[in-house]
C-alpha cells in the first residue's frame, strides 16, 4: 500500500490529516541465535518489509489506534490512567510502549494512530519489534523526547519483557531501529556497539516460512533463557558471554545435562558469529555455509528449538543448491522460518525445489520471500 493511500485512509478514519509517519523494518538474523539475552553477539539485518504508523496529536490524553491489517478491531486507552493490557493483541504492543515510556518519566500526549504493516506475521521476522520501534519513533516525535535509536530499542525490549511477558533480548528492536541498506549489523549485545557488515552483491537473502503451527513459543523461550542464566550462575559468570568451552567442560559436574547443552550452544554460537563476519567480509561462501550449517545443528541438538519442518527446509536448500547455499533456522524457533543466502541466479532453482518437495513431505505450504537488507527507523513529518 502506498503512502498516499495510507494518508487517504487516515483522513477518512479520523476526519483529519496525519501530521507524520514513523516506519520500522522487520529483520532476519543471519547467525547468532539465542545469544542476545546472554549478552553475546548477533548478526541480523533489517528487511525491506516495514511497519508504518501514521500519527497526529490529540488535544486530550486519549490514544486511539486502528490497524489496516485488522480492520474489524481498534484500541483506545487513556494516558492519564495506569496503562494495562487491553483486548487487542496488536494494540497491546502500543500500550506496552506507552507503559514503559511513562514509567521512565516521559509525559506523552494523546494521539490518533493508523498502523499498516507488510512484515509477514508468525514467520519469525519480528513484526512485533517493528511495531514497537515505529511506535517509539511516534512518541519520541510527538513528545519531543529526542530518543536515540538505541534508547528506542531498549524501550522496545522493556515493552516485551515487562508488559508482554516475553523475555527477549535486544537484537530485534536494535536492528529495526539501526538497520542500514545493503548491510548486516554485527551487534555486541553487552554494550550495544555495532559494526556494519556488507552483504556481498549478487547474494540473495531468501527467507522461507515453514508455516508450521507455533505453540508454547513464549513459555519455551522463557525456559531457554532460565536454563542459560542458571548455567551462568553455576559457572560464577555474569552471563554466558564470558564463558569458553574449556570453562564449560571444567564445570560439567555442577550443570544438569540440559544446562550443559544450552550453554554449549550459546558459547559456540558466539564464536560462529565472529567467524561469519570474517567470512562475509572476505566473501568466503564455503566458510559461511559451514558456519550456518553448524549453527542449525547446534540449535537442533543442543538448544532443541528446531522442528522437522524447519530441518526439512534446510535439507531441501542444501540438496538443491549444494555448495552455493548457506542455510539455517532463523528466529526463536519452534517453527517459523529459515534463511538461505545464495546467488541471485539460484533463487529460481531453490524456489522450485521447495515448491516440489516441502508440501508432500510435511503437508504444509511454505511462503518464500526474496529480500534485501533495508533501512532502520525513519520518522518524517508530512
Amino acid at each position: 500500500m502506498t503512502n498516499d493511500q495510507l494518508l487517504q485512509h487516515f483522513a477518512a478514519m479520523y476526519q483529519a490529516s496525519a501530521s507524520g509517519m514513523a516506519s520500522a523494518p522487520g529483520r532476519v538474523n543471519l547467525i547468532g541465535e539465542h545469544t542476545d539475552y546472554n549478552q553475546g553477539f548477533v548478526l541480523p539485518c533489517s528487511l525491506n518489509f516495514r511497519t508504518k504508523v501514521l500519527f497526529r496529536a490529540r488535544t486530550d490524553r486519549q490514544l486511539v489506534v486502528h490497524s489496516l491489517n485488522y480492520p474489524g478491531e481498534h484500541d483506545s486507552f487513556a494516558l492519564d490512567k495506569p496503562v494495562q493490557s487491553g483486548p487487542s493483541q496488536w494494540g497491546n504492543y502500543v500500550r506496552a510502549m506507552a507503559f514503559v515510556l511513562q514509567r521512565a518519566g516521559h509525559q506523552l500526549p494523546g494521539a490518533d494512530l493508523l498502523i499498516y504493516s507488510d512484515v509477514p506475521q508468525g514467520a519469525g521476522l519480528s513484526s512485533s519489534a517493528a511495531l514497537e520501534v515505529a511506535v517509539g519513533g511516534v512518541f519520541s516525535q510527538l513528545a519531543n523526547l529526542q530518543l536515540s535509536p538505541e534508547q528506542i530499542a531498549l524501550f522496545g525490549q522493556q515493552a516485551e519483557n515487562d508488559f508482554m511477558d516475553c523475555q527477549c533480548g535486544i537484537m530485534d528492536q536494535l536492528i529495526s531501529a539501526k538497520g542500514q541498506p545493503g548491510q548486516a549489523l554485527m551487534i555486541d549485545c553487552q554494550d550495544l556497539s555495532s559494526t556494519a557488515v556488507p552483504v556481498p552483491a549478487g547474494l540473495a537473502l531468501v527467507i522461507i516460512n515453514s508455516n508450521y503451527p507455533r505453540k508454547l513459543v513464549e513459555s519455551e523461550y522463557n525456559q531457554r533463557r532460565q536454563d542459560c542464566e542458571q548455567a551462568a550462575v553455576k559457572m560464577a559468570m555474569p552471563s554466558l558471554r564470558h564463558a569458553t568451552l574449556a570453562m564449560l567442560n571444567a564445570h560439567q559436574s555442577v550443570l544438569t545435562e540440559t544446562e550443559l547443552k544450552r550453554a554449549r550452544h550459546v558459547i559456540s554460537e558466539n564464536q560462529r558469529v565472529l567467524a561469519a563476519v570474517t567470512a562475509l567480509q572476505q566473501q568466503d561462501m564455503a566458510a559461511l555455509r559451514q558456519l550456518m550449517a553448524a549453527s542449525h545443528q547446534s540449535l537442533q541438538q543442543d538448544f532443541a528449538v528446531t522442528v522437522p519442518a524447519t530441518d526439512g527446509l534446510v535439507e531441501i536448500c542444501q540438496s538443491a543448491l549444494g555448495e552455493r547455499a548457506a542455510a539455517r533456522m532463523t528466529g526463536g524457533g519452534f517453527g517459523g522460518a529459515i534463511v538461505c543466502l545464495c546467488p541471485t541466479d539460484a533463487v529460481d532453482v531453490l524456489t522450485s525445489a521447495v515448491q516440489a518437495q516441502y508440501q508432500p513431505r510435511f503437508g504444509l505450504q511454505a511462503d518464500i520471500y526474496v529480500c534485501q537488507a533495508g533501512t532502520g527507523l525513519a520518522v518524517e513529518l508530512i
